[in-house]
């Protein structure tokens, strides 16, 4: 008699405080994305605006692990009112950034509290709720991301356009706020922490090994200034850093990333597939506002409107994914067609996108994100079943990590795609998509037709880029080993 009450008191107490932080992380993804042309117009950069968006998501796949662990051993409660705190704090500072490069580390150190926050709040969740009720709450918290999703995009183009692009960044102080006072009424369950120690060596050769890996990325995106130097050093660096943070992490005795979990066929694959899933998706997110100022010749709150459906759709395939795990039991089948039938959508995506109108891409692109919606509830049901309740943090920091590591690389190697396919046309591409999003008349004038076919061209095959991440990861999908709870 009472257990449907304690399951309903259970929901009351930590839903609330868990929709709040998840709301801020989903919101601060892509309210910035509708912003990035003003951000573009008003500071310049335009080569550098990708790195808003990747610098964010580099410090969450750094920071993702740091909370995951300290969380397990010092209580998520309490590491989730740090993590509402930076982002709070970084908020402010990044409002106030003078130029792009400043804005990016701002962005970075925003990104440090930003890990914490899904991290934790699933971690909370698989904590709280037994694994086959997790489907269907699962469902709940999508509903959170639908809503994130969606009022992202049109509430940062609104924003920008209307007060500016500081806006976008001082919306999170309010909610911040809310959610940190949600979030200090959850009953503490502070973990002793015996003989801890913390992985200091592996966080800095972590941030320098990803850090050194993009920025490689980022020096083939302007070929007419290109340093082979240069460009050979970031590579080499990476090359020696990331065995020895393999190595690092082998000997730690609390390790920052979570190795001894990968050794688990669900985990690693689930791993991989997040990483795909976050480069298929944030990329597109990234760009696909500049390719419709560009492209399309529309304003910024216009792209926010026209990307409702792409934002809104993968959370209400979340929704159904979640309420059929829990009523059929099945995990696995529900990602391996969903992407599949995503790349095949992009794949035409790609293809078409020259010719495409505004409402065709609109309509493609929330089929597209539908189809992905199926993906990351199975991802952390599959990882929290197989790595066990004692390492719930670290494994639900894995797959923020392996998304967070994924979206950055995604988006930086999608990014290089386009500006080299501009450069290799001959043309200076920061320096057009700059014209071209300034809306200055005689600059617009000076850009022939084959200068914007050329564009569009490059943007082509960034999407068909994008494509093959989704069908790399529908491949994996087919192979993960749980298939039904």
């Amino acid at each position: 008699m009472n257990a449907p009450d304690t399951g309903r008191t259970q929901f009351l107490t930590v839903f609330p405080a868990i929709m709040l932080p998840m709301f801020l992380a989903v919101v601060d993804q892509t309210i910035v994305a509708t912003a990035l042309p003003s951000i573009g117009q008003e500071l310049g950069g335009i080569e550098r605006l990708s790195w808003i968006m990747v610098s964010y998501l580099v410090a969450l796949t750094i920071s993702a692990p740091v909370f995951g662990l300290l969380g397990d051993s010092f209580g998520r409660r309490r590491l989730l009112l740090v993590a509402l705190g930076l982002v709070a704090f970084f908020s402010l500072l990044c409002a106030l950034a003078p130029s792009v490069e400043l804005l990016a580390v701002g962005r970075f150190a925003q990104g440090l509290g930003g890990g914490g926050l899904m991290t934790l709040s699933h971690a909370l969740i698989g904590e709280s709720v037994p694994p086959r009720q997790r489907g269907h709450f699962q469902s709940y918290t999508a509903s959170v991301a639908v809503s994130a999703s969606t009022l992202g995009p049109v509430l940062g183009g609104v924003l920008a356009q209307n007060f500016g692009w500081q806006s976008v960044f001082l919306v999170n102080l309010p909610i911040a706020a809310i959610a940190a006072i949600l979030v200090a009424r959850l009953p503490s369950h502070h973990t002793p922490a015996e003989n801890f120690r913390f992985d200091y060596a592996g966080v800095v050769l972590f941030a320098l090994t990803v850090s050194c890996a993009l920025i490689a990325m980022e020096q083939l995106q302007n070929l007419s200034s290109l340093s082979p130097l240069r460009l050979g050093a970031f590579v080499a660096a990476t090359a020696l850093l990331l065995p020895l943070l393999i190595w690092r992490e082998r000997r730690a005795s609390v390790p920052l990333l979570p190795l001894s979990l990968l050794g688990s066929s669900a985990i690693w694959r689930s791993d991989a597939l997040a990483f795909l899933h976050g480069a298929s998706v944030v990329s597109l997110i990234t760009f696909i506002p500049i390719y419709l100022c560009v492209i399309h010749g529309m304003s910024v709150a216009q792209t926010g409107f026209v990307m409702l459906p792409m934002t809104a759709c993968i959370g209400l395939g979340s929704i159904l994914t979640g309420r059929l795990v829990s009523r059929t039991g099945r995990t696995a089948i529900f990602p391996s067609i969903g992407l599949s039938l995503a790349a095949l959508c992009l794949l035409v995506f790609g293809v078409l996108s020259v010719n495409l109108s505004p409402l065709t891409a609109s309509v493609m692109l929330g089929v597209t994100s539908f189809f992905m919606g199926s993906v990351m509830g199975v991802v952390q049901i599959t990882v929290q079943w197989a790595a066990g309740s004692h390492q719930l943090g670290r494994a639900a920091a894995s797959v923020q990590l392996s998304r967070s590591l994924g979206a950055a690389f995604g988006t930086a190697l999608v990014g290089t795609a386009i500006f080299m396919m501009i450069n290799l046309a001959g043309n200076d591409a920061a320096g057009m998509l700059g014209e071209l999003l300034g809306r200055d008349p005689l600059a617009l004038a000076a850009v022939t037709p084959a200068m914007r076919a050329g564009i569009a061209e490059a943007f082509r095959v960034g999407f068909l880029l994008v494509s093959a991440f989704a069908a790399t990861a529908a491949a994996l999908a087919w192979t993960l080993p749980l298939r039904r709870l």
